[in-house]
């Protein structure tokens, strides 16, 4: 048994307790916290709290929203004052970085996400429990997400009791419903669920998925082949219209099952104005451009935009996009490491979580003068810059957006300029 007083956070959030010259990492625990440990367990290296009560709170803390929290592993911050996660987040970042950067907190921290993958699981429907990917803990409701969340967790419950369908254990690996993906436009109000099933729907399993979810604009059924624990079929359309409509200002986005869009349509504006202030010049190539999140705001703007992505959907999306907003960017489909990155005036890049890695050679070989870096992974930015980029270019701003109340994570956009 082991008792002090947290004094810090890892990297990656969780409170750092020493004791007896030995290391232990606690979740849910703040500065200032005094924990005691009843048992560890050892996980990737480290020592990881797994009974514990909290003897002392800090003056850091805040009274949690939901009454899930704790065990639950989608909000490890919503205990802590929200002031403080900032803090610590810009703290946290500077310490894996170097970089000391301005912060900018979400417009909303309740209701501000705009999707939610509540696991179909034999021992509840919900989210994952936290440091137990074998266990979903039995959500009622879920404050980050949406209010509407009691109603579409009661409708899929009823669905199931009525269909017989049986829910996906996530220790055999079997069953018949694996997953409820819902999302929401904010500022539209238009609502998309999709229901990722191992089986085929019958046409009785059908009228009463339609039945139930009547108040969906959007109603998929999307078929998964693969016994993989993620929320992804193939999507059949069943009732509605084939996509939901996002609103950010002045541009509007698409949304559909298999495409990815920024979780916080409230903090989004902020994102997307950052890489705005920092892009330079007329012509900008949008590396991974995704669904055009960021090519078609710009485009918007008056930029000439060119974004390559891999995966063909979601350039499919991205064209979409930039014709219901009527603008002429061009998105094509391409790997950045083999992208040629010519006569640009900004490179925007957003890759996914392990980094840039080759595709960051390119853009130091090219002569572009500028690079707008947007990541939540800062490791993964640290490496891409010191093995790559720092050859070439200087960090000559950045800018925290806090895409993810509730959670250590952060969203980063780092102004890159080429030297000489």
């Amino acid at each position: 048994m082991f008792e002090g007083r947290i004094q810090n956070l890892s990297d990656d959030g969780l409170g750092v307790l020493e004791a007896d010259g030995r290391r232990i990492y606690v979740p849910f625990a703040y500065p200032g916290d005094v924990v005691r440990v009843k048992g560890a367990r050892r996980r990737f290296g480290r020592r990881i709290a797994r009974d514990f009560e909290l003897v002392e709170e800090s003056p850091l803390r805040q009274t949690p929203r939901c009454p899930h929290f704790g065990t639950c592993g989608g909000c490890l911050w919503q205990g802590l004052g929200y002031r403080e996660q900032l803090r610590l987040k810009s703290e946290i970042f500077e310490r894996i970085t170097g970089i000391k950067a301005e912060i900018k907190g979400s417009p909303k921290i309740w209701g501000f996400r705009n999707v939610s993958n509540f696991i179909v699981a034999t021992g509840g429907i919900g989210l994952k429990k936290y440091g137990d990917p074998l266990r979903a803990v039995d959500l009622q409701e879920c404050p980050v997400f949406s209010k509407g969340t009691p109603e579409y967790l009661r409708s899929l419950r009823d669905f199931l009791e009525e269909t017989g369908l049986k829910p996906w254990s996530l220790r055999e690996k079997t069953g018949d419903v694996h997953y409820l993906q819902v999302r929401e436009g904010k500022f539209t109000g238009e609502v998309m669920v999709n229901l990722i099933a191992h089986v085929k729907p019958s046409k009785e399993v059908l009228e009463a998925f339609r039945d139930y979810f009547s108040f969906a604009n959007s109603l998929y059924w999307s078929l998964k082949r693969d016994d993989r624990d993620d929320p992804r079929g193939e999507a059949e359309l069943v009732a509605g219209e084939p996509y939901i409509r996002e609103r950010i200002e002045d541009v509007t986005y698409l949304l559909h099952p298999n495409s990815f869009f920024q979780t916080n349509s409230y903090a989004l504006p902020l994102l997307l104005k950052a890489v705005e202030r920092f892009t330079d010049g007329e012509r900008v190539l949008d590396l991974y451009s995704g669904v055009g999140t960021f090519g078609v705001w710009l485009a918007k703007r008056g930029f000439k935009v060119e974004g390559v992505e891999v995966n063909p959907f979601a350039v499919e999306m991205a064209q979409r996009n930039a014709r219901i907003n009527g603008v002429d960017a061009v998105f094509r489909v391409g790997r950045a490491e083999e992208t040629p990155i010519g006569d640009y005036d900004t490179v925007i890049v957003d890759p996914p979580r392990k980094g840039l890695k080759e595709a960051a050679d390119l853009l130091v070989k090219s002569g572009v003068g500028k690079v707008v870096y947007v990541s939540c992974n800062p490791k993964a930015f640290k490496l891409d810059y010191e093995k790559h980029l720092k050859k070439a270019y200087s960090v000559e701003n950045a800018v925290l957006i806090d895409m993810f109340p509730h959670t250590p994570h952060v969203e980063a956009v780092v102004e890159l300029v080429r030297r000489g």
